[in-house]
């Protein structure tokens, strides 16, 4: 099979691929067309999965195909972005039609649960890496970016952490335990939900924010760092689920929750003043720390004393001692 036929049977005729709104010209041609309303910015991210690096070499293709799309879209919602499309650029071994069928099919479904149309792409052999680049919209001058966390604003997650991280060692198989512990561990691996209505309700609200996926000290720091401000988060306050806590013990689960990647949940910075009216409208709000003035980032214990580790989260290209 060609890339042109492979490109047109597995993924042009998906439902996602039909078109959507803000879609003016999908698969087809040599560039998609987007429409945007008048006062909007167009919001991109690019995500690249590699093989044996950001999932398993051998794994069941329609998990990874939702797993893959989750995650680029995550950062739209990390800007308060309205989903619009995604190009998806597959470089594979080989042309297997189960697993190209399998794929597409994982990718069909997270692409209609988070409103994204594929809409161009690419394919080529070699070892199997996907790279999606996603689009969206946001008002002019309202996107929530990295560098607006404000000294007296908390620190705030939108949900429990850790629970990508614990699954590892299931999605590696070096591990077995009971359904009710394993399965919602290994949903939010396969299957992290972009949280695009938290961050659309931070609009306007929020100070700064970004999505979780290197571990919640490690990404903390990136607010840190852009917004020139400390941010102290209080251990005792980091949610993490009673499955995690079952599977890895309350201990290692913490660990999990600090350091852990794979998250795809928002932190972000919040006035207090906004805190109230979030969560008396259902928004998911865990407040886990403060901003203050200086820079960097701390761990507090459950009696205040710094005990911020050395490793802070996942980073590519690490230098060794």
């Amino acid at each position: 099979m060609g890339e042109f036929e492979l490109i047109r049977h597995y993924f042009a005729a998906a439902p996602c691929a039909q078109g959507g709104e803000g879609v003016a010209l999908g698969i087809g041609d040599d560039c998609a067309l987007l429409d945007l309303p008048a006062a909007q910015q167009l919001a991109v991210s690019t995500d690249t999965l590699v093989a044996g690096v950001h999932f398993p070499a051998v794994c069941d293709p329609s998990l990874l195909g939702q797993r893959s799309l989750a995650v680029a879209a995550s950062d739209l919602a990390a800007m308060g972005a309205t989903p619009i499309g995604f190009t998806l650029a597959l470089t594979l071994p080989e042309v297997s039609a189960p697993w190209l069928q399998a794929y597409a099919e994982g990718l069909n479904r997270m692409a209609r649960h988070c409103g994204l149309s594929l809409i161009g792409g690419d394919t080529t052999r070699g070892p199997l890496s996907i790279t999606l680049t996603v689009f969206g919209r946001v008002a002019r001058g309202q996107a929530l970016l990295r560098s607006g966390a404000q000294v007296g604003d908390l620190l705030c997650v939108g949900g429990e952490l850790g629970n990508a991280a614990g699954a590892l060692p299931l999605v590696l198989g070096e591990r077995q335990v009971e359904a009710d512990l394993a399965g919602p561990l290994l949903a939010h691996y396969w299957s992290p939900s972009p949280q695009f209505a938290l961050g659309q309700a931070l609009l306007g609200k929020a100070t700064a924010a970004l999505d979780i996926s290197d571990g919640l000290l490690a990404d903390c720091g990136h607010i840190a760092k852009a917004s020139r401000r400390a941010l102290e988060v209080n251990l005792a306050q980091v949610p993490v689920s009673p499955a995690l806590q079952g599977f890895l013990g309350p201990e290692a689960a913490r660990q999990a929750a600090l350091i852990g990647g794979d998250d795809y949940v928002l932190a972000f910075t919040l006035p207090p003043a906004q805190l109230s009216s979030l969560r008396a409208a259902g928004v998911p709000v865990h407040v886990v720390g403060r901003v203050l003035d200086g820079e960097g980032v701390r761990l507090l214990d459950e009696q205040g004393q710094d005990i911020t580790p050395q490793q802070r989260g996942y980073q590519h290209f690490r230098e060794t001692p």
